[in-house]
């Protein structure tokens, strides 16, 4: 007889965004005709960078010629993309890394969510609070959540909340945990960590022997001088930290998927006779079983992005969305709405009106204005009051979101 892992059970019925898709659906459906605006979910609007398109051309070229035809490519990324990420992304940085401590994969959510398959479900895991719904789902699918209480927090989990009151910056934790989730330009709020507030973390992790699963996926759209791109600008994080990266947001690959992890070779974990493993190794022999690698095709695309004009043309891309979040700043301003975030993120997180709920105010600015958003508290509990607001919409879209949300709430 076959049994079923029931942690799945106990996750609610679908995803967030899913929900959210089922809710515009239905209102679409009901009000046939109705002009709506999409700024909820993080996908990108522009096309691909013409440097892509041009090199995944030349990349199909040689699939349909046998001297240059490529099949089953290596697991961990082919070299060449490896290569242009090490010297387009870390060294310009002063870090070093090796060939071997980067994985090029589908995406830094499918990452996000296998990396727990090579740790002990026994594992405390902390999450800042709002987060980013795959670190806690895949946890729950892992069996180190416990049970769901009626407060929306997991029993299992230690949570660090993230609101106005606290700046948005996360606390250490007062318990003992062994792996901590940080995902800075942060995805939902926008905030950032400044260099001196992660080095507190990496230290924390260091003096405490935890974990750190670093989501920099956002890193791109960092404007100011003080916000760390990487979380290895710190001393001592190649022995504490993963870090994840994705070329979705950055490069406008969501729909090709491309992204990677570093996992250094110092970074190591506890085994139950109180030795330890290296995670490199662990995590090679994970994707070499379950992963057969990002195709060729999508590799070459992403290789071109870090090319002079690949550069070029990804920050115009880049520049074209913080427009939108500049734009979408000045513009809840002028509606009387504080907002936070849309200057080292793509995301404007901001406050509902006194006593109006996340959900309540979602499906208000979606009959009202028109307008999709994110309701906070599906990002967990300390996400209730709050809306993210997505800037990867087209720029037309986004000046008149706001300016429908001026004429209502003005």
């Amino acid at each position: 007889m076959a049994l079923v892992n029931e942690q799945f059970l106990k996750l609610p019925g679908s995803y967030l965004f899913a929900d959210i898709a089922r809710k515009v659906a239905a209102y679409r459906e009901a009000h046939p005709g109705r002009d709506i605006i999409r700024l909820g979910i993080g996908d990108v609007t522009l096309p691909l960078p013409q440097v892509s398109i041009e090199a995944m051309h030349r990349a199909v070229d040689e699939m349909a010629d046998s001297r240059t035809f490529h099949g089953y490519g290596p697991e961990q990324g082919y070299g060449f993309l490896i290569e242009a990420i090490i010297r387009g992304d870390y060294e310009p940085r002063g870090i070093s890394l090796k060939p071997g401590e980067v994985f090029v994969s589908d995406g830094a959510k499918s990452d996000t969510g296998n990396i727990g398959d090579i740790l002990s479900r026994d594992n405390v895991v902390a999450v800042t609070d709002p987060v980013y719904p795959v670190y806690v789902d895949s946890n729950v699918m892992g069996g180190r959540a416990g049970e769901l209480g009626g407060d929306g927090r997991w029993s299992g989990l230690c949570y660090l909340p993230c609101t106005a009151d606290n700046a948005f910056v996360p606390a250490l934790p007062d318990r003992k945990v062994d792996v901590v989730y940080l995902c800075y330009p942060n995805n939902p709020t926008g905030t950032t960590l400044t260099r001196g507030q992660l080095k507190q973390w990496v230290d924390y992790a260091l003096a405490n022997d935890v974990l750190i699963m670093f989501d920099s996926a956002y890193e791109a759209f960092i404007s100011e001088d003080d916000v760390p791109h990487s979380i290895y600008e710190i001393e001592g994080a190649r022995r504490c930290a993963i870090e994840f990266r994705s070329f979705s947001k950055t490069a406008g690959f969501t729909g090709v998927r491309c992204g990677y992890t570093v996992v250094p070779e110092e970074v190591t974990a506890r085994l139950a006779d109180g030795t330890r493993a290296a995670l490199n190794p662990l995590w090679n022999r994970r994707q070499c079983t379950k992963f057969n690698g990002a195709s060729y095709i999508t590799q070459r695309g992403a290789e071109a992005i870090y090319t002079p004009e690949g550069r070029r043309q990804v920050r115009e891309h880049i520049d074209y969305y913080m427009a939108n979040a500049r734009a979408m700043r000045e513009g809840l301003k002028a509606a009387g709405i504080e907002a936070w975030g849309g200057v080292n993120a793509p995301y404007v997180w901001l406050k509902t009106p006194a006593g109006v709920g996340s959900w309540q105010f979602f499906e208000q600015m979606l009959d009202r204005a028109g307008v999709v958003s994110t309701p906070g508290a599906g990002f967990g509990p300390s996400g209730e009051g709050y809306i993210r607001l997505s800037a990867f919409g087209k720029q037309e879209d986004c000046r008149e979101a706001m300016a429908r949300l001026r004429r209502w709430l003005g």
